[in-house]
């Protein structure tokens, strides 16, 4: 099903009128809006003093378990600063924790794996994905997508490659050494990592599709560390799995990664109604590189946010000026809110785009 076709079938809440003309999921579709959409990466999180506030004491994996703490830390953002869509709260490493990975998320570290997964025996750890391992998205989306009315909820997972990196790694890493090892010295196991690694996420997102997410970001933070023929021949098939997987439920699917300004096109291929830009590539140069038929989201510096408002309002304008002939555009971040932001300067971003594109 094309992402300009009315959602039916085993879709549930998402195929509810009221989220489906939202101005967010018509951008999504190419079709017209009355004013450009908003949300932010990260906009649930520690640039919130509410959101410090109801975590104080918990630790990340455990808050994203926790339905009503989800369904909270959800809303704050669109309560606050108005954005047009709503983002699920969670990490990327839910799905592996839920099947049983070792893993915690250490604060100031990131996620960290106790056994990588470096030989074929390991990929017996990453076992199927059902939905009673994750039954406590199943009910946030349920409260969520209660509270949101008409804004639509993004569900989202971390793509094979980001996860397979995590796993391999063991944790955050700047040069992806073992990655790459495992990639170019046993390309048959690494197919396979990221082939189980594409079912799961898959699943994943299936779960919060039919929970009632309205759309899903695929989030491949760390694949800008690949040349282009890299990325075609060792991640993009796992990629294209996924949002095979997932196309017939007709949300629209985004593809957002950082670095990514040489891989833009071969991300919309892997499958992408929608493709993510960071701040590097311009808009305009982004979609000739992406190609017709693809909306793109994006892309103000997160940096420019703690510049005085005229500057932040100047350089918000030349996005927008660089998204004026787009097929549909979704403003964002070109990345997620630092965690000193001030607030403020997100709300008004938001007002500011929306009063200066208001058709």
């Amino acid at each position: 099903m094309s992402a300009n076709t009315r959602p039916s079938g085993h879709q549930t809440q998402q195929s509810q009128p009221q989220t489906y003309d939202s101005a967010f999921l018509k951008a999504c579709r190419r079709e017209p809006v009355p004013h450009t959409p908003v949300w932010f990466m990260r906009q649930a999180g520690r640039s919130l003093p509410e959101y410090l506030k109801v975590r104080e004491g918990i630790p990340m994996l455990e808050s994203c378990m926790r339905p009503d703490l989800v369904t909270e830390i959800t809303l704050q953002p669109v309560r606050r600063h108005k954005v047009d869509a709503a983002i699920y709260f969670s990490d990327i490493v839910v799905p592996l924790k839920a099947i049983g990975i070792d893993l915690d998320i250490k604060p100031g570290v990131g996620p960290v794996v106790a056994e990588p997964v470096r030989r074929r025996e390991d990929l017996a750890r990453l076992r199927d994905l059902t939905p009673d391992d994750v039954a406590y998205v199943t009910e946030a989306i349920g409260m969520l997508t209660g509270e949101l009315g008409g804004t639509p909820l993004i569900g989202f997972a971390g793509a094979p490659f980001t996860l397979a990196s995590y796993l391999v790694e063991g944790g955050p890493s700047r040069n992806h050494e073992n990655t790459k090892a495992l990639m170019y010295g046993d390309p048959g196991l690494w197919a396979d990592l990221l082939d189980r690694l594409a079912e799961i996420t898959a699943a994943f997102l299936k779960v919060q599709i039919e929970a009632g997410a309205s759309a899903v970001q695929l989030f491949d933070s760390w694949v800008g560390a690949l040349a282009p023929a890299d990325y075609r021949r060792s991640v993009m098939p796992a990629s294209a799995k996924v949002f095979d997987a997932v196309a017939s439920y007709g949300v629209p699917r985004i593809h957002f990664g950082v670095g990514t300004g040489e891989l833009l096109g071969l991300m919309g291929e892997a499958g992408a109604d929608v493709v993510g830009v960071d701040w590097r590539v311009p808009l305009d140069e982004a979609a000739r590189r992406v190609g017709p038929g693809k909306a793109l989201q994006g892309n103000l510096d997160p940096a420019v946010l703690f510049a005085p408002r005229e500057a932040v309002e100047a350089q918000t304008d030349e996005v927008l000026r660089a998204a004026s002939g787009l097929e549909g555009h979704v403003f964002n971040l070109g990345h997620g809110v630092l965690p000193t932001t001030d607030p403020d300067a997100l709300t008004r971003l938001v007002e500011h785009v929306h009063t200066r594109t208001a058709r």
